[in-house]
């Protein structure tokens, strides 16, 4: 739910459709009119309500909507749309823990026990043994709460936990592997990674990411929701729906994200390619972490084949552009982008995709991504 997963679909068999002869930087015109046809049959594939892709290059941005945003008055995604960005949040809280590194108040190679004593212990893992790069990087081998957890109503989706109540969910489990032996996605890391921050500093980890990230930046249009008081999206928005069964319920006023470090944030397009750009351009972190950050090991688990670094993912594009991102999906959204130092691409959508539909369909929601960063 709020990690990103496309399971069972390959990155490399969608990559393999395109080809990268001939591609070459497009004006914003362009752009829009050459991506825009894939954009909608990715919509009709997916089956979802509508999409936007926002292109940031050279000091623009580029825009296109498809579908609609709201299926009762048939509007599309307003400009610069806010949308829950779920564990796209997870980048944002692996940069104040570098950022701690940095300040020499986190060491990542050091056990999570010196940061949360008595926090991380059960069969699910060791805390004397796990460290906080292996948090970061998923490599814990602490199973994941998420998959514990019946979400599939409306009623469940209220009804919030608190991070220590799901922390214990997965530590009660049996590890996963050995930390260090291999990296599995589990949002299980990043509460602890929020709870760590929250030790380190005294402050809510909302707030650490706000006036370390958000603020220098100048992401306005980003935000920490106020869980539980904020429940709606303070911004212009698209509806956002999930189907229980054969139901497509509107769950917009509904905040899945539950205020958690795996995946509460807000933002947009725009605010997200303007992070992950800044990120990369060494405007957020000095050198050294920065280095650490991007640092991978291979993901290994079906729907996790990209490199995986410290709240980042890597792969190359079909133009053999390295590019990095996190991506995220929850009840009501879908977003998904790539960026370089240069430039970033960020899709958006409205409700979670039928992946293997769309890959049938010869509409691959990478495909799209790959070729408007190449493009861009």
């Amino acid at each position: 739910m709020r990690r990103f997963a496309l399971a069972t679909v390959s990155v490399a068999a969608v990559f393999s459709t395109l080809t990268a002869s001939g591609v070459t930087a497009a004006q914003p015109e362009a752009f829009t009119a050459s991506l825009r046809p894939a954009l909608d049959d990715l919509v009709r594939a997916a089956d979802v309500p509508g999409a936007q892709l926002v292109a940031t290059a050279a000091g623009r941005e580029s825009r296109i909507n498809s579908g609609v945003g709201d299926l009762a008055t048939k509007a599309p995604f307003p400009d610069d749309a806010q949308v829950r960005i779920a564990s796209n949040t997870k980048t944002f809280v692996a940069t104040v823990v570098l950022l701690l590194v940095g300040e020499g108040r986190v060491d990542l190679d050091a056990p999570v026990e010196r940061y949360l004593p008595g926090v991380v212990h059960g069969p699910g893992g060791d805390g004397q043994r796990i460290t906080v790069r292996n948090l970061l990087q998923h490599t814990s081998g602490i199973p994941d709460y998420l998959s514990r957890l019946d979400l599939e109503s409306v009623d469940a989706l209220r009804r919030a936990r608190p991070a220590d109540d799901l922390i214990r969910v997965g530590l009660d489990q049996p590890a996963e592997f050995e930390p260090g032996a291999r990296a599995e996605y589990s949002n299980t890391n990043y509460l602890l990674a929020g709870r760590l921050v929250e030790a380190v500093t005294g402050s809510p980890i909302g707030l650490e990411v706000t006036r370390r990230i958000l603020a220098p930046l100048g992401l306005t249009d980003t935000y920490w929701p106020l869980f539980p008081v904020e429940n709606v999206i303070r911004g212009p928005h698209p509806r956002a729906y999930h189907l229980f069964g054969e139901a497509l319920t509107d769950v917009t006023d509904i905040d899945p994200g539950w205020g958690l470090p795996d995946g509460a944030m807000v933002s947009t397009g725009a605010d997200l390619n303007r992070f992950f750009m800044a990120l990369l351009q060494g405007r957020v972190l000095a050198p050294a972490e920065l280095a650490q950050m991007t640092t991978t090991v291979p993901g290994g688990d079906g729907p996790l084949q990209e490199n995986v670094g410290l709240g980042l993912f890597h792969f190359r594009t079909t133009c053999g552009l390295d590019v990095w991102g996190h991506g995220g999906s929850m009840h009501g959204f879908f977003v998904y982008g790539a960026a370089t130092a240069d430039k970033a691409v960020t899709l958006s959508m409205n409700q979670l995709p039928d992946v293997l539909r769309a890959h049938t369909e010869g509409a691959g929601l990478e495909q799209i991504v790959d070729t408007a960063i190449c493009t861009a």
